[in-house]
């Protein structure tokens, strides 16, 4: 009768699966045609289409950077990796999993009172799944944090 979710085995990293494709397909596109492009205009020198290449690359690099997000949580704690950062939190850290509707990604309260952006669970292209995620991660910090002792599951 509960609406708890069960708590999945960890380790458990969640991560937007479809984004992630679709952005490193995308880098891949634009670092091959951009190169496709230097490698078929003759009247470029050498280092021009080097420069075409290294822009390419750069492209797919920042792409890849986007694509790399995620939270893993383990019995240790919860690591969020987002694009230009990672932190690694314990679980008495993190006071509160928020997925509001409206909000592009979680967001994580803890207990200095800041807020965490965890980009590594995002409703963009599935809505339902990041819900899910959400509801699982949510679910692992009330069974794992002192602050939340989970009493009644059982």
């Amino acid at each position: 009768m509960s609406d708890t979710p069960s708590l999945p085995a960890l380790p458990v990293t969640f991560r937007p699966g479809h984004t992630r494709v679709i952005l490193l397909t995308a880098g891949v596109a634009i670092f091959l045609t951009i190169s496709g492009v230097a490698m078929l205009l003759e009247q470029l020198g050498p280092g021009e289409r080097a420069s075409f290449v290294v822009t390419g690359a750069l492209i797919f690099w920042a792409l890849a950077q986007l694509a790399r997000v995620k939270v893993v949580a383990d019995e240790s704690g919860v690591t969020v990796v987002n694009i230009a950062g990672k932190r690694h939190l314990e679980w008495a850290e993190i006071v509160q999993v928020n997925l509001r509707p409206g909000d592009p990604w979680v967001f994580l309260n803890l207990s200095d009172g800041t807020s965490l952006p965890a980009l590594g669970i995002q409703p963009g292209l599935a809505k339902q799944r990041a819900i899910a995620d959400a509801q699982a991660l949510r679910a692992l910090v009330e069974a794992r944090s002192p602050a939340h002792p989970v009493e009644d599951q059982g």
